[in-house]
């Protein structure tokens, strides 16, 4: 989360100093996660620092920090700092244990870890990096703080279990599937969000202004990342198109086309759900997600999601850190990748 990316979706609404204070909080948490991937293991190491170089929009320690500042009192930035390398650290463990469950060939446009290393290999060195993860979070004595990003790393775990109990089940319910989302993306988002306000010190009223903001971000986010699945150019997403479909993994797109086909069409898609599936196959699929308009109804359930997280700052007082929690909301919107 650099300022150049800032700047590209912000324009003149954010105060220039104030997106170079959070490239440079950023810039200090990757250097801290340079550090933490060291180890006297070499295929450990070799691990981590491969991760490390895929890079990342790093918008989990960005919440931290913004957290923090939108609360307009005075914090401790080293411990942020450390903070944010911790929430990272989680993040990056979860996704190599992802694409060794998923058999994901890419990761941001670089060969996943596993495909490198080996999947037992790949899992152990991400064991490593949530165990590193704990020992610096470990260094912070506030037991709220600690109780709060353990409650989301258990709630993340379980979104992940719960999520790979319903992959193969075409007929999905939508309520289903959003719950996998609030436990799997946005209770993590939700803990970085209300962690930056526990560092300041903030009231229960605000504490509770940011856990909403980064729970609906968490669901608009994670949304988003479902219609790239489909829609999102290779290049810009590094990513397999349609990974959800091939591996039989029901999504909010795919919910929602299943509702506006025909029965026909329904059954292909039940058909070729979770089964050798030919890229012709997955662009017709993507083309009537397009056509259908079920691109346009997720999007728009992405927006709301973005309303009521804004609204959920309006206990915030005016600062330059709420008025960036504004622009991370568009982004989130806006982003292609």
């Amino acid at each position: 989360m650099t300022a150049t990316t800032f700047k590209s979706i912000a324009g003149d609404r954010i105060d220039p100093t104030l997106l170079e204070q959070l490239d440079g909080e950023v810039s200090a948490v990757e250097q801290e996660l340079v550090r933490q991937t060291a180890s006297s293991v070499p295929l450990v190491e070799h691990v981590g620092r491969h991760i490390l170089r895929a890079g990342g929009k790093r918008i989990r320690p960005a919440f931290v920090a913004l957290g923090a500042q939108a609360t307009g009192n005075s914090y401790d930035v080293h411990r942020a700092r450390r903070l944010g390398a911790v929430m990272e650290m989680i993040h990056m463990a979860t996704l190599v244990h992802d694409d060794v469950i998923d058999d994901s060939p890419t990761r941001r446009g670089q060969p996943a870890a596993h495909r490198l290393f080996g999947n037992a290999e790949t899992i152990l060195s991400g064991d490593v990096l949530l165990a590193k993860a704990m020992g610096l979070l470990a260094c912070d004595d506030d037991h709220v703080l600690v109780r709060v990003v353990a409650d989301s790393v258990i709630e993340m775990a379980e979104g992940e279990v719960r999520e790979l109990e319903l992959r193969g089940i075409f007929d999905l319910t939508e309520a289903d599937h959003l719950h996998v989302l609030s436990l799997k993306t946005a209770s993590f988002i939700r803990a970085c969000c209300e962690c930056g306000g526990i560092l300041a010190g903030a009231t229960p009223e605000v504490r509770g202004g940011l856990r909403a903001y980064g729970e609906h971000i968490g669901l608009a986010f994670q949304m988003i990342d479902d219609v790239l699945d489909y829609r999102g150019k290779h290049i810009e997403t590094g990513k397999v198109q349609a990974m959800d479909f091939r591996d039989g993994q029901a999504t909010l797109p795919l919910i929602r086309l299943a509702a506006k086909v025909s029965e026909e069409e329904r059954q292909v898609l039940r058909t070729k759900f979770g089964s050798i599936v030919s890229d012709d196959e997955i662009r017709m699929i993507a083309g009537w997600m397009e056509s259908r308009g079920a691109y346009a109804s997720v999007e728009a359930s992405a927006a709301v999601e973005v309303r009521r997280a804004l609204a959920a700052l309006d206990v915030l007082p005016d600062t330059k850190g709420k008025a960036m929690l504004d622009a991370v909301a568009r982004f989130v919107i806006e982003r292609k990748s």
